[in-house]
Order: structure tokens, then C-alpha cells, then sequence
């Protein structure tokens, strides 16, 4: 069974018969793209929930997807042994019919790497990964992260002003995974440059700084290779698994594409939270709630990886939501799911205000055999950027009220735009005991 787009879609689905309000593509569906999306995707969300566990939208013009929104039927895909990571299955792909002008499908595409494989392939590159993250030691990352915060934060201090994305939490995460590959400086600077290009809107600007950042880790793995040291690449060269180069290169893409942008999000919707929410952060205001709760709190309410893991069914399936609902899935379409709509579904909404307290069931790490192998490093990384931030500038406070906070654009991440603030230039870096 493979239904037509309009078969796939409820008769009665709000999301699809109202798609002007909801955000809709050229094409009639709800867009997952766009300044409408990005302004209030929590309104999509709900559009999108009234037609059952998932619905068909479009990622980008012309590129169409089915979004999983309920909690249940996520975890039902991430799961489930009928549904794949192989984006070769993508059948509109395979036949010319996506139009590849734009950030998304690049995204998409099939690459021999651990995000888009099965099975005994997955759990060897799993297994290599695990391992050699495993020998990187907390003290020795947070000593990263302090280093090249400090530095960091060495360049604008002295402005009393400074963006707190585009001069911080978008480098940092950068210059932490340098270090921890173990780059020579010149190709450190040339990874920077590069991963600044793909964040760039405009996709040629983004394609071509994927081009280059895979020079940038082919030379690595050369340099790496003659000089091995105690560094992320080295571990993964000496791995029993035997990586090939072109293998090694899309290992360490993962990692810098998971640990980068959504790593940069994380940290500046955290501290947009410590700076604008009263309960948090005795550092900043006597709330009672800390450093580690806006973090827990942000993967909850502004997944940073807000909608991805993409699937495809092995054969016709029907997923169910928490009501009994039922959306079909035919084969050879991308299904993603969708963290941030699962993460904030009115059944989880119900529990309360103190519900992110202490809990963390979130799909903001995704789950099944793909689940995130960086929990605990992302965690440091996060919570080390933002007290050694905290601790550098005592009075840090927003430079524009709240309302004047916008999110970059497209289906993937949530992601601020900016974060201006200013601070003090006259009072000592303090020292606190973060919780």
C-alpha cells in the first residue's frame, strides 16, 4: 500500500483544510519552514496533533515528509525494528522528484555513517563512537570548555555588550570539538570557518562549507594518522573496527553536526531562559531553580533539534496516538519525528508546572538504538559554557525586551537568531558554586 498524498491525509484534518492559518507551503501542506514557523511552531503543533499521531508537511518547497507529533508514536518509530535509517529507501528521491536547491535534502541524504544505518552496520559504527568518547575524560572537557570560553569571552568583554549567539554560543561548541579531535591549529580555524558556513542560509554558502569541512577532517585523518594522540580522531583510527577514511570523515561529521548547532541552541535557550524567567538561577536573579533546571527545562519546552530522526517504513504501518488514533505510513516516504511537538503534547502539558522538575523523558536525546551516545559530554559542555559565562560577567542582563527575540527559520533546529545583552565592565569575574 503506498497512498497518495491527499489519501494519507484525515479527511477532517484541521492542519491540511486550514493550512493558510496553519503556515501552508505552495503546495497546500503545513510548512515546517518559513518566519511564520519559526515565530510560533507550537501553533503548527497543535494543527498538526488534530490529524492523529503524524501528518504529511513539507520541509521545504516540494519536499514532502510525514511529522510524527504524539509522544507514543514516536517512540513507536524510534523503536521499532519495521522502520529504517537507510535514506536510499526515499523513493521521490531515488526517482528525481525532490528539488535539491536547498539546505534540507543535503541533510537528508544517504551517507555511509552510523545516522543513516541498520542493524549489525549500525552497531559496529555505533560501537566505535561509544568507545572512543568514552576515553575522553570529564575534568579534561570542562577544562576545554573553560579554556575556550574564556577566550571567548576575552574579545568582547571589555564592550559591555556583546551577541551571545553569533560571538559565543554559536563558536564555542566549535572550538570545544577542535580540541577534542585534536586539530593543529590552522585546521582548527578552517573547521571554524567552515561549520560557520553551513549554518549560512544561503545554500550554496552552506554547501560550501560542507565541501570544506570534509578537506578540513580528510586532512585530519591524514595528520592523524602519521601523529596519533589522546584525541577523539586517534581513538577512533586505533578502533578495533577498522574505519575507512571515507567512513572516518562522515563519523566525525556526525559528531560535529550533532554537537555544533544543536550544542549552540541548547546554551543560548538557556541562558534567553536565565535571563528573561524569574525562577531561574540563583547566579542571576535569587530564583530558585538553577543552571541545570533551564538546561533540563530547555530540552523540554525548545528542543534544539526540534524536528529530526528521519525514518522510513519497511513496510505499510499504522502508527496510534495516546487517543487511539491512527495515521497510515506507506514505504519509501521520510518520516521525522518531531521532539519538539511530542515534548510539549497537551497529555504531558497536564502534568503540571512542575513537571520538567527532576524529569528527564524527553525525546530531545531521541531514543532506541539511535539515541544520543554524547548525553553526559553535551551536558558538561552546556552547563560548563554557561556558568563560566555567568562567573565572567556579574550583571549580565538582556539588551532588548524579550518580545524582540526571534528564531532562525527551518524545519530542523530551534535556534535563536540573537541574543544582545550587556554588562558591566567595571565589576571582578565572581566565583560561584553551581549547583
Amino acid at each position: 500500500m503506498t497512498p497518495s498524498p491527499a489519501a494519507a491525509v484525515p479527511p477532517a484534518c484541521p492542519a491540511h483544510h486550514n493550512a493558510a492559518d496553519a503556515g501552508s507551503s505552495p503546495g497546500g501542506l503545513p510548512a515546517l519552514f518559513g518566519p511564520g514557523f519559526a515565530a510560533a511552531p507550537d501553533t503548527v503543533y497543535a494543527r498538526l496533533r488534530a490529524c492523529g499521531p503524524a501528518a504529511l508537511v513539507e520541509l521545504a518547497p516540494g519536499v514532502e515528509a510525514f511529522v510524527v507529533t504524539s509522544y507514543s508514536a514516536a517512540l513507536e518509530v524510534l523503536r521499532s525494528p519495521y522502520f529504517s535509517k537507510d535514506a536510499r529507501r526515499w523513493q521521490a528521491l531515488a526517482r528525481g522528484q525532490v528539488p535539491t536547491g536547498n539546505q534540507v535534502v543535503p541533510m537528508m541524504g544517504w551517507r555511509p555513517s552510523l545516522l543513516f544505518a541498520d542493524g549489525a552496520s549500525h552497531l559496529r559504527l555505533r560501537t566505535s563512537i561509544d568507545d572512543a568518547l568514552a576515553l575522553v575524560r570529564a575534568l579534561t572537557l570542562r577544562g576545554y570548555v573553560q579554556a575556550c570560553a574564556r577566550e571567548l569571552i576575552g574579545a568582547f568583554r571589555t564592550a559591555g555588550e556583546a551577541d551571545l549567539v553569533a560571538q559565543y554560543a554559536d563558536r564555542l561548541p566549535i572550538a570545544v570539538f577542535a580540541r577534542l579531535f585534536g586539530c593543529p591549529g590552522e585546521l582548527a580555524e578552517r573547521m571554524s570557518v567552515a561549520c560557520g558556513q553551513m549554518i549560512d542560509a544561503e545554500p550554496q554558502t552552506a554547501q560550501r562549507g560542507s565541501d570544506d569541512l570534509a578537506r578540513c577532517l580528510h586532512d585530519l585523518i591524514t595528520v592523524k594518522r602519521r601523529r596519533p594522540g589522546p584525541d577523539v580522531t586517534s581513538h577512533l583510527l586505533a578502533h578495533p573496527t577498522a574505519l575507512s577514511d571515507e567512513e572516518m570523515v562522515h563519523q566525525l561529521v556526525v559528531l560535529i553536526g550533532a554537537g555544533t548547532v544543536p550544542q549552540a541552541a541548547w546554551i543560548s535557550t538557556a541562558l534567553m531562559m536565565l535571563l528573561t524567567d524569574d525562577r531561574f538561577s540563583a547566579d542571576l536573579t535569587g530564583g530558585s531553580l538553577t543552571v541545570t533546571d533551564a538546561l533540563n527545562e530547555a530540552l523540554w519546552t525548545h528542543s534544539p533539534m526540534s524536528n529530526f530522526c528521519f525514518h522510513y517504513a519497511t513496510r505499510p504501518c499504522r502508527l496510534h496516538d495516546e487517543h487511539g488514533r491512527a495515521t497510515d505510513i506507506p514505504t519509501g516516504v521520510p518520516v521525522l519525528i518531531s521532539h519538539a511537538a511530542a515534548n510539549t503534547g497537551p497529555a504531558l502539558a497536564a502534568a503540571g508546572p512542575d513537571r520538567y522538575a527532576d524529569n528527564h523523558a524527553h525525546l530531545a536525546w531521541s531514543a532506541g538504538p539511535h539515541t544520543c551516545p554524547a548525553q553526559a559530554m553535551a551536558t558538561t559542555i552546556a552547563e560548563t559554557a554557561i556558568e563560566t559565562l555567568l562567573d565572567a560577567l556579574p550583571g549580565l542582563e538582556l539588551a532588548i525586551p524579550a518580545t524582540g527575540l526571534h528564531w532562525r527559520p527551518g524545519p530542523f533546529h530551534r535556534s535563536l537568531a540573537a541574543l544582545p545583552t550587556r554588562f558591566p565592565t567595571d565589576q571582578a569575574p565572581t566565583v560561584h558554586a553551581h549547583p
